[in-house]
């Protein structure tokens, strides 16, 4: 017995450093991030993972956040990351889970994922958005994706959506070089685009006087309401100047669907499908949110398992139809808005 458990601290020692085994891009090809960024995240939360003794072979915190980081990057079960690691299963799922509750700390969640609202960031966004194909006033770009889970068992009809698998429905809003601004995760796959957007912080923001300036707006598909702050495209456009309105839309708003691709290609378990209960389901959605933004700003490129880098992927979600499908009708509040734009800029 006691060979046998040295022999196991000696596997587990050995897998347990991966910063001798890999260089920077086998770190960035298995981890997403290289040992610069591993050591910023571990140091982001060391405050709440780190263990409490180092008796039983704790784990160290660096350790910790590269067995959630696999787990991110891979989707694969947690039975195969404990033997990538030495460690049982049941060990990585607490680690997960332990990872993805600290990364969602409000704090940490207000350090990485905001939206502008003072005057100068406002004007540097929509100076960005403009340079893409000539759309002013533009502060994000809003879009839906859906991220596949396990069936539930409680409600679980709710979470079918209308391309009849389980899922939570998630709203983002991204920037022109695609940072996520503002995420809700949190709604069950059968909720319709429009009601998360209508309860959502992002309206209130945008509804409450004095916080964000008069011409000042998001683009989304026709999946929203037209709005004096969200502007959708024409359903059909009748004149040269709603065509060349709808042209800009449609290049400006792309930025989100490209953004949403790097973001599941960064983290496959967005990809596939994640087999915990939806709330935990949706704190790994918004972990993976602030790693994503985290690293757009160390400037981590996206790196497959295969060696080749895919940062300017443009894969889209998986709302690419939206604009043919659930529709809703354009909004009064809108329509005079959105007019104005198109008369005066197209």
């Amino acid at each position: 017995m006691a060979a046998r458990q040295q022999r196991q601290r000696r596997v587990f020692k050995r897998r347990l450093d991966p910063f001798t085994e890999y260089n920077a891009v086998g770190l960035i090809t298995r981890y997403r991030f290289d040992r610069q960024g591993i050591e910023h995240i571990g140091t982001l939360i060391d405050d709440f993972v780190s263990p409490a003794t180092s008796r039983n072979c704790s784990i160290p915190t660096n350790l910790q956040v590269m067995i959630a980081l696999r787990y991110f990057a891979t989707g694969k079960m947690q039975l195969c990351n404990g033997d990538d690691f030495g460690i049982h299963q049941s060990t990585v799922s607490r680690i997960v889970q332990r990872v993805s509750t600290a990364l969602t700390r409000p704090h940490i969640i207000q350090r990485y994922i905001k939206f502008p609202t003072d005057a100068q960031t406002i004007h540097r966004h929509q100076t960005d958005f403009h340079a893409i194909a000539n759309f002013p006033g533009v502060l994000g770009a809003i879009d839906g994706t859906h991220v596949r889970i396990l069936r539930p068992t409680v409600n679980e009809e709710e979470f079918v959506n209308r391309k009849n698998f389980h899922s939570v429905n998630v709203q983002l809003v991204v920037d022109a070089h695609c940072h996520i601004l503002d995420i809700v995760a949190k709604w069950p796959g059968s909720t319709h685009d429009a009601r998360i957007l209508r309860e959502s912080g992002i309206s209130q923001l945008f509804q409450t006087p004095g916080l964000i300036p008069v011409k000042c707006h998001l683009l989304g598909d026709s999946g929203y309401p037209c709005k004096n702050w969200i502007l959708t495209p024409f359903l059909n456009p009748a004149t040269q100047q709603e065509r060349r309105y709808n042209g800009s839309h449609k290049v400006t708003r792309c930025i989100v669907e490209r953004t949403i691709g790097q973001w599941k290609r960064r983290f496959h378990v967005l990809h596939s499908e994640i087999r915990l209960c939806p709330e935990r389901a949706c704190k790994i959605i918004m972990a993976c949110a602030v790693l994503h933004n985290l690293a757009k700003l160390l400037n981590t490129p996206i790196i497959d398992e295969d060696g080749e880098s895919d940062e300017d992927s443009d894969e889209g979600s998986d709302d690419d139809d939206a604009d043919n499908n659930n529709c809703v009708p354009d909004n009064l509040d809108g329509r005079a808005y959105r007019n104005h734009i198109t008369m005066n800029h197209f």
